[in-house]
């Protein structure tokens, strides 16, 4: 038996009253939780497989999962495995890129935004890596607080 058809069953098995009772409790308790929290509990690539392994481990072996299924949870897998890759690629992209604009301010007038006030200067070094930094009047600031480049 599958977790839906098994979810299925047990919704039947529960009144209107109680499964609105329940929905409440679950919302309530998901709406206590920080987003972070939250945020943090979708299904990654990893409990995708361990999901899929423990299904086959504890299936019944009279009653194996139908090919059809396998198939398709094997190509779901895949493709979250794909949209994974591509996510890190387009990260490191955007890290390089960034890094690029970086290097682009080297000898040039920036303005720099440090908290509430406005720092101005002309940027002497650039750090590469995944949060560059430009410094500006002999101090480091990341390229992300820069708001305005001069020529």
């Amino acid at each position: 038996m599958d977790i839906t058809s098994a979810l299925s069953d047990f919704s039947t098995q529960m009144s209107s009253t109680e499964r609105n009772q329940t929905a409440r409790q679950v919302s309530a308790f998901n709406n206590s939780m920080p987003r972070e929290a939250r945020a943090q509990q979708e299904l990654g690539r990893d409990d995708f497989l361990k999901i899929l392994l423990t299904q086959l481990q504890n299936q019944d072996p009279t009653e194996p999962m139908d090919d059809k299924e396998f198939i398709a949870q094997m190509a779901q897998f895949s493709s979250l495995e794909q949209m994974t890759n591509m996510a890190e690629n387009f990260e490191q992209l955007a890290n390089m890129l960034s890094g690029e604009q970086a290097l682009a301010t080297i000898g040039r007038t920036v303005e720099v935004a440090d908290g509430d006030r406005s720092i101005e200067g002309v940027v002497t070094e650039v750090t590469r890596g995944d949060t560059p930094q430009v410094m500006v009047n002999g101090h480091y600031y990341d390229y992300a607080n820069v708001v305005r480049v001069k020529e």
